[in-house]
């Protein structure tokens, strides 16, 4: 048997991490300033984080959620106080895509409706309805094929004016990124999510901020959506949320009742994933990361805008995406392979930085340095 090769794979095996840094078979290190899909957020390997897993796997690894598990509680309290929505409800899943899926199941049972407003270059995940609501047709088969879905012009507020008034007696959830990540790096505007909130509510649908990427505090705010000074009916989390623990979560506003089977799933909330993200969530606590990282995307940033030849560059906090002039396609292999640093990409030529929110004053200058040198070589 060989794995599916779906994957796109990098010619390099990662063999050990710590912090923002990994090294790989041969022990070459390499700065890490992509962090697996901004997965890892308080650093690979991190000491507290280990610990707490390992305790955990001592006491008890799995079981389902037929019986009460102390251990959501405790992760339901401190998530509540960091992100600063404590009257919120969480349901606990494994995934963005499974969070994403049962955000619209929510608004659908509340509304009654099917129609799902997304917009263009969104990236919501890649199962059934999610998929049909991300902007990318090639990953959607003949199955995930549906006229549920909505799409209209992301930041274009006379658009969104303009569907709502033909079809939001249908519309059952609007589902925006705060910033779209696969997408390029592209932030909503302050008045955008400001007129989705005002459009939510006269026409009774449900508003849902995909955090998967841009939240849980990589823009210096629990969730990049709160810049705009709005509240979301239903939030949606995973990525870093457990440090590479597979985790996700839906923040359900309270105007949102549940009743038993409503929804379920086996290893959501499990006790290890609670572990994972409790750990993360004390971390980030004590270590104020979410100020960190806001501190050192603005330094970051301002420092790459020195470079007057870069059309632009475009973020808040460690969500960076850099826009390359096409004679710099090739960047991000010479960062890799020369300057031995990770980076993401978007297309067409932007390269994502997405790194642990604990990244360092001396691990940013680094990647300055060697991002400097493959632009000028």
């Amino acid at each position: 048997m060989k794995l599916f090769d779906v994957y796109p794979l990098q010619p390099v095996t990662i063999a050990q991490a710590k912090g923002a840094w990994v090294w790989d078979e041969q022990g070459n290190k390499y700065l890490d300033m992509y962090g697996g899909h901004a997965v890892i957020s308080v650093g690979h390997t991190h000491p507290h984080y280990v610990k707490r897993l390992t305790e955990q796997l001592g006491k008890i690894g799995f079981y389902s959620n037929s019986v009460h598990l102390g251990i959501q509680e405790d992760l339901t309290e401190i998530l509540g106080r960091i992100s600063g929505k404590p009257h919120f409800q969480l349901f606990l899943c494994n995934s963005g895509a499974e969070a994403n899926e049962n955000a619209l199941k929510l608004a659908s049972f509340h509304t009654g409706r099917k129609k799902i407003l997304a917009f263009r270059n969104a990236f919501h995940g890649r199962t059934s309805l999610v998929v049909a609501a991300t902007d990318n047709p090639k990953i959607a088969a003949p199955v995930n094929q549906t006229d549920h879905v909505i799409f209209a012009p992301f930041n274009d507020e006379a658009v969104l004016d303009a569907v709502f008034s033909e079809q939001g007696e249908e519309i059952a959830a609007v589902i925006v990124e705060g910033i779209q990540g696969v997408g390029g790096i592209h932030e909503a505007s302050v008045s955008f999510l400001k007129k989705i909130r005002s459009l939510c509510d006269a026409w009774g649908a449900v508003y849902i901020a995909d955090g998967i990427q841009c939240g849980y505090g990589r823009t210096g705010k629990f969730f990049s959506h709160d810049y705009s000074g709005t509240e979301a009916d239903i939030y949606t989390t995973a990525k870093g949320m457990g440090n590479g623990f597979p985790i996700g979560g839906v923040w359900i506003g309270p105007k949102f009742t549940p009743w038993h089977g409503m929804l379920g799933t086996t290893f959501g909330g499990n006790p290890l994933a609670c572990a994972a993200a409790l750990a993360v969530a004390e971390v980030m606590e004590a270590e104020s990361l979410m100020t960190n990282s806001s501190e050192m995307g603005s330094y970051l940033t301002d420092r790459l805008k020195t470079r007057t030849e870069i059309p632009e560059i475009r973020g808040r906090g460690l969500m960076i995406g850099i826009d390359l002039p096409a004679d710099k396609a090739g960047l991000r292999k010479k960062l890799l392979h020369e300057g031995r640093v990770f980076t993401g990409e978007a297309k067409p030529n932007v390269v994502r930085l997405l790194p642990s929110l604990a990244l360092t004053r001396a691990e940013a200058d680094h990647f300055l340095e060697k991002f400097h040198e493959a632009y000028q070589s």
